[in-house]
Formats: C-alpha cells, structure tokens, sequence
C-alpha cells in the first residue's frame, strides 16, 4: 500500500502537466540519470517518478554558501562557537523544555543510559529545542550536495537515497519536508539515514515523528547516542594542560580516544580529575584567535559526541551546556 502511494503528489502534478523544468533543476545531468538508473535497479523506484522529482528540484547556491569551510579566524573561535550555545537564553530554553517533558527526559536516560542534560543539550544546540529546524526544502538540500559539492558527494548522494526511502516507507510528500541546508530533519536535526537507522517511536503513537513529536526526538537523541557507543554513567572529558612539545604526537593522533591515561607524554589531566590508569583519552585543543588553547581529554563518550556532528567544538559545547543545564537545573528544584 505504501509503494502504491509513494510520490502520490508527483503522479498527480504529472497528471496535470505541471513537469516542466526550470532554471537550477537536474533534468539533464548525466551524473543524476545515472544516480537514477542506480535507485530503480537497487531499490525498485519508477524511473519516471524520479524524472520528475529532479525536473523540480533546484540546485541551491545558498546551500554552496552555507557548507563551505569557514575563511574568517572569528569563525573558527572556540570562544565565539561556545558563546553561541552555551547563554542564558539557551539555559533558561533549555530548563524550560526539561519540565515540559520532564517524564519523558527522564525514561530515556532510564532506557538507554543518556544523562537527562546531555539529551536536552543536543537538542538545544541543534534547534534551539525544537524552535529553529530550517527552512530548505530537504530534497533541493540533498541533491545540491549530492551533485554539486564534490567534497562531500558521495555522503549526500547515500543521503538522498536514504531520503526517498523514508519518503516512500513513510507515504511522505518528498517536496514537503524542509530541514538544514545540508538536509538534517526536525527537532533533533537527524539525517534521513539517521531517521531510518536510530529514530524511535517515543511517544507510543505507532509512528515516528521528528518534526512535530518532541517525545521521538527525545528518544531518538538517546537511542543514537546508545547505539554509538555511550557509557552510561563515565565522564565525557577532563581538564588537561600541556608540558613541552611532546603533546603534538596525541594532537596528530586525532579524537578517537586511543592512548591510555599511564601513557600521556607531555600532558597532564587536571589535578582533581578521575581517571583510570587504563582509560583511553585523545587530546582536545579549542583555539580562539590571540588566546592560548583550552585542552581537554576527551574520554569515550566524547567521542560518541562527534558522532552527532564531526566536531570537537560541537562536542565540547554540548558537554559544556549541559553542565550548566545540570546545575540550573539542581539549583531550581531547591
């Protein structure tokens, strides 16, 4: 039934002679005949469906603009980038969105081992607790990066493909949705291929709801997290500082956590910090324009962090908010 309904909007703008193309759109490319000659062969899609999909979607150049690594130090700044999440307005966001589901919050940390304030900080860094999910069109997102952005491709092409999936599993309108510039979806800011993967049904309707259900974006933060890795109950980082030169080696070795505690050369955790002689760390460095880095050890759940999003200052500012959330939060129930 749901094959038999997937796209029903395209069949019925193709009824009515609405298929022609226009200026930005993907008709003709090659590389997209051949990514749809690739859909209908895997997946069994109507090559005619996607025809028309891609006569309507347009590349976007703001989609270029917003991926694009930044060029300006300011925007490369751990400071500014943790100025950006960690404030008051998303603390008091964030406590507020914490009472309103509160019982909810509180079963996935019970069922899949988040912390409460790790799970309400990921969401408020992604949307401002479900306040700012974006407005691009998801398919014109995808297929601007999947077609025109060779650094990435092959990533967002495997996206998009997890798009029309979802799209024809879930009886979904493909041109309705709208989400990041780089095609992340509703509250949580998941990728399709994260929805297919992790997302659950939270709140017990026997659907799953990323936009509009904060109850499935809770779970579904947790759930992801769970399945990557997380150690329910360890830290996430410690405070370190550095001694010589030796500490570049552990910088090079990058932010998987790799090297045991006993083996630190050339850093020192912070005198108060718990760590296990055989814990696995990598060192974090968050530069900021005319200041010295800020060093953390990043333990497993760290990690697990940047896998939401492939960024140490991500990581760090979803740690960090967090720990303030935690705080306000005992605070408020005094």
């Amino acid at each position: 039934m749901r094959r038999r309904r997937f796209f029903a909007a395209l069949a019925a703008l193709i009824a009515a002679g609405s298929a022609s193309g226009s200026p930005g759109s993907f008709e003709t490319r090659a590389d997209v005949r051949l990514f749809i000659e690739e859909m209908v062969q895997r997946h069994g899609f109507v090559a005619r469906e996607l025809e028309f999909l891609f006569r309507r979607a347009r590349s976007r150049d703001d989609v270029l603009r917003a991926i694009a690594p930044p060029t300006e130090p300011r925007e490369r700044s751990w400071e500014e980038y943790r100025a950006r999440f960690v404030n008051d307005a998303r603390i008091a966001g964030g406590l507020a969105f914490w009472a309103r589901h509160a019982k909810t919050v509180a079963r996935a940390e019970r069922e899949y081992g988040v912390p409460e304030e790790i799970i309400v900080a990921i969401i408020g860094v992604e949307t401002l607790y479900g306040r700012q999910t974006g407005g691009f069109r998801v398919v014109d997102s995808l297929a601007t990066l999947a077609f025109d952005y060779p650094p990435r491709a092959a990533f967002f092409r495997s996206e998009l493909e997890q798009y029309l999936l979802l799209a024809r599993d879930e009886a979904i309108d493909v041109f309705s949705v709208k989400g990041s510039y780089a095609g992340a979806i509703g509250i949580p800011q998941f990728m399709p291929g994260s929805i297919r993967r992790y997302a659950v049904d939270f709140d017990g309707d026997s659907r799953i709801d990323l936009r509009k259900s904060a109850a499935d974006a809770i779970g579904s933060v947790a759930n992801f997290l769970r399945a990557h890795g997380w150690r329910r109950g360890e830290s996430i980082w410690v405070p370190a500082r550095i001694v010589g030169d030796s500490y570049r080696d552990l910088l090079a070795a990058g932010i998987r956590p790799s090297t045991p505690a006993s083996a630190l050369r050339g850093v020192e955790p912070a005198p108060n910090a718990r760590l296990a002689p055989d814990a696995q760390v990598a060192l974090i460095a968050l530069e900021s324009p005319g200041a010295a880095p800020e060093y953390r050890l990043g333990l497993e759940n760290f990690y697990v962090l940047t896998r939401y999003n492939r960024s140490s200052m991500y990581a760090s500012a979803v740690s960090d908010l967090a720990a303030e959330l935690r705080a306000a939060h005992v605070t408020a129930r005094r």
